[in-house]
């Protein structure tokens, strides 16, 4: 008998994030990089326009004036001051949104979860050092152009896992919310 015209594909089942992650579970989907990207924009854009009007406007003029470090101590010390402030402030958003809803407010608004590879939430723990490894990308020219791009390129390819660095350092992948096994959706806020 002749071989059937018609056949059955079987692309080797599961989802990306199974044909990437061993420990994935069945029907986890990964975010895309460009979600990611405008959700950290976002937040970042958001999030310093805030602390430019609680510092009655000034924080963007300190922040940006590298002439400062020339004028004197009391200059410098203001530059200085402003850039920790940024710097902490970032540092503590990311991590107590992720701490107390999961992700961050745009995080949450584009639909990203940020999670373990088997799909099970982050222990408060695990926080911290995540908001620690984010503020490279904040770094004046360099955090975008070099650490920023670079991540953008890992997070968009499957031999990374399509994971950034900050995900890799931290045992993370970023994930469509509703993809994730009811338990981990239920917990997550």
């Amino acid at each position: 008998m002749a071989d059937s015209p018609v056949g059955i594909y079987q692309g080797g089942g599961g989802t990306l994030a199974q044909a990437v992650l061993s420990s994935a579970p069945e029907g986890m989907l990964i975010a895309p990089m460009w979600k990611r990207v405008a959700a950290f924009m976002l937040d970042v854009v958001v999030l310093t326009l805030l602390l430019h009007f609680l510092t009655g406007q000034i924080l963007l003029y300190y922040l940006m004036n590298y002439s400062l470090l020339t004028e004197g101590l009391r200059y410098t010390a203001a530059f200085a001051i402003n850039w920790l402030l940024f710097f902490g402030a970032h540092y503590l958003y990311f991590k107590y949104t992720g701490r107390t809803l999961g992700r961050t407010l745009a995080q949450r608004g584009f639909r990203i979860a940020i999670v373990h590879d088997n799909g099970t939430l982050l222990e408060q723990h695990h926080w911290g050092p995540r908001a620690f490894g984010k503020l490279v990308y904040l770094l004046p020219v360099v955090g975008i152009l070099w650490f920023g791009l670079r991540d953008a390129l890992r997070g968009r390819s499957k031999e990374a896992e399509y994971r950034t660095s900050v995900d890799v350092k931290n045992h993370t992948v970023a994930a469509v919310d509703w993809s994730l096994p009811s338990e981990t959706r239920l917990r997550l806020r």
